[in-house]
């Protein structure tokens, strides 16, 4: 679909009375977003199939996206259909990797996680998925591995170190988790922080929005101590944070065998092998310190 097509898709819908001002947004790596106003009020349509090899179903995304819409964190649906989501437009400003390391707001953002994973679970209807990361990562690499993609040398490596972390990990508490917290998909309004974009959440271990938001923010260890105190009431023991380590290492991990896979899949005109690359270097980067730290004692 071309940002043309796009357009007049998102125009034509039937939820409209008279659609003007329609624009293309910037970001979405997965989507096609356009904003634009019906009526003196301003929406975003977000335009995107589902994409199985990502465990993207897009009924899934709404079910979530109403309930993050009930439990008051998340724009309110519009309009759905297949492959079209309709929210309203929120005047605000999606927040870049520069504004976490400011520390009222990243405590802000920390709470937004704990609302997430304490408030949405009550407003859950119907069947929810699970976000295991270790077993995307497996999956992942029976994918690339089929498709002949250039990193199958890298595999092995890659998979025993995610064994690794897993057994790291340890036993896990379920939230329901986001998953997929990229600055960008947390708006900063005058009052308040918002959350957006539903593709991958799902039941999961805290640890991964926590340990997510960390590695996409480069934030320092300082800070990172800050948010786990903030979001457990206490300071981090020692087991608590190789756990926390483990599980930033494997969202790391992650990102870059989701961008292997889109560089054999996607349509989307995004460079993912220059992406693959930088992701690779960070994730490598991480388990090194992860491997020195050592067990906790």
């Amino acid at each position: 679909m071309t940002a043309d097509e796009a357009l007049k898709i998102a125009c034509a819908l039937p939820c409209w009375s008279a659609p003007e001002a329609a624009a293309a947004l910037e970001g979405g790596i997965t989507n096609h977003n356009i904003r634009l106003r019906d009526q003196g009020r301003d929406y975003v349509v977000r335009l995107g199939a589902d994409i199985p090899e990502h465990g993207i179903l897009r009924w899934h995304e709404l079910s979530l996206g109403r309930a993050a819409e009930a439990a008051g964190l998340s724009p309110a649906v519009h309009h759905s259909e297949p492959g079209v989501l309709v929210l309203e437009f929120i005047e605000s400003k999606a927040l870049g990797e520069d504004d976490l390391h400011d520390a009222t707001t990243l405590m802000a953002a920390t709470d937004l996680i704990a609302d997430i994973h304490r408030r949405m679970p009550g407003h859950l209807r119907g069947p929810i998925l699970s976000f295991w990361v270790f077993h995307i990562l497996r999956d992942y690499a029976a994918t690339l591995r089929a498709k002949g993609s250039r990193h199958i040398p890298a595999l092995p490596n890659l998979l025993e170190q995610a064994d690794t972390l897993e057994r790291a990990v340890g036993p896990v508490d379920l939230v329901l988790g986001h998953n997929d917290l990229l600055p960008a998909n947390i708006l900063r309004a005058p009052d308040r922080l918002w959350v957006i974009d539903w593709e991958y959440g799902g039941f999961n271990s805290p640890l991964f929005d926590l340990g997510g938001l960390a590695s996409n923010c480069a934030l320092e260890r300082p800070a990172e101590e800050a948010m786990l105190e903030r979001y457990y009431g206490a300071p981090a023991s020692p087991a608590l944070w190789h756990s926390y380590t483990a599980m930033k290492c494997a969202s790391l991990l992650r990102e870059t065998m989701w961008s292997m896979i889109s560089e054999l899949t996607s349509t989307v005109d995004f460079d993912y092998a220059d992406y693959t690359d930088k992701n690779l270097s960070r994730y490598g980067a991480a388990y090194a310190a992860f491997t020195a730290q050592g067990s906790p004692t």
